[in-house]
């Protein structure tokens, strides 16, 4: 699919991965709105690539149904959707202390993770699938999912919940929309310098990037955007998973 000109939506697009996505897309002349709850940060970026910035929380039917339409009044119709709002909170599924998850805080991962991705998507794919095809397809669209789908650490036990909720939905949800021309397809990234590991300290940073056997270091989030650009051009590919990795294979902590 082309991206020259056509409207394109990237949720947790203020900052990290999302951020790089919007900036790769608005330079391949996208018309891209920002769907992020930090005003601050959405409301610059829209700015400075010539967008649109919703404030706007992913796990809300009702802000999610009015953000879209916000969009469609500044851009017109959205064919590309990239799903890149999450959290994550480090917690055991019994502490030392002996004390349980608390369940709320489970919840609330998995209702912004999870329950967001499918929000956005499934509300997206609605106002979609009545728009004309162009070419062979109506548009396409991109989740994030995590390296600890599939091998998550010690602590992570909502996070990885969350993100395997998206692995498990990425083949359904493309044969759902195989009808309207629309694809569907998930990211999996491993380590990459997002906002979540700014903090860190260079040494904690050197430590993680040992556990990555090619290139050893942290993913950049220009990369994850390069990936996305070769998904939305490529319209074989669909109903996939793709780690974006470096080989990782992550240890239990």
């Amino acid at each position: 699919m082309k991206i020259q000109s056509v409207a394109a939506i990237v949720t947790g697009g203020a900052s990290g991965l999302g951020a790089a996505t919007a900036e790769m897309l608005a330079a391949r002349g996208a018309k891209v709105t920002l769907f992020d709850l930090n005003r601050d940060l959405g409301t610059a970026l829209a700015q400075q690539i010539g967008g649109h910035f919703a404030a706007v929380d992913v796990s809300d039917s009702a802000a999610v149904a009015q953000a879209l339409e916000e969009a469609e009044a500044a851009h017109g119709v959205a064919r590309i959707l990239v799903n890149c709002a999450g959290t994550g909170i480090p917690a055991k599924t019994v502490d030392r202390h002996g004390q349980a998850h608390a369940l709320d805080a489970f919840e609330r991962v998995i209702r912004i993770n999870l329950a967001g991705t499918f929000n956005v998507l499934s509300k997206f794919a609605a106002r979609l699938s009545a728009a004309p095809v162009d070419e062979e397809e109506r548009g396409v669209i991109v989740n994030t999912a995590s390296v600890a789908a599939y091998d998550g650490q010690i602590g992570q036990a909502a996070y990885s919940a969350s993100k395997g909720g998206i692995v498990g939905m990425t083949l359904p949800v493309a044969r759902d929309l195989a009808q309207f021309g629309i694809r569907v397809n998930t990211i999996a990234p491993g380590l990459f310098l997002t906002p979540l590991l700014h903090g860190l300290s260079d040494e904690a940073k050197r430590s993680l990037e040992a556990q990555v056997p090619f290139p050893s270091r942290l993913g950049q989030p220009p990369e994850y955007a390069q990936l996305v650009e070769a998904i939305i051009g490529n319209p074989m590919l669909n109903g996939e998973v793709i780690r974006l990795d470096g080989a990782i294979r992550m240890a239990p902590r």
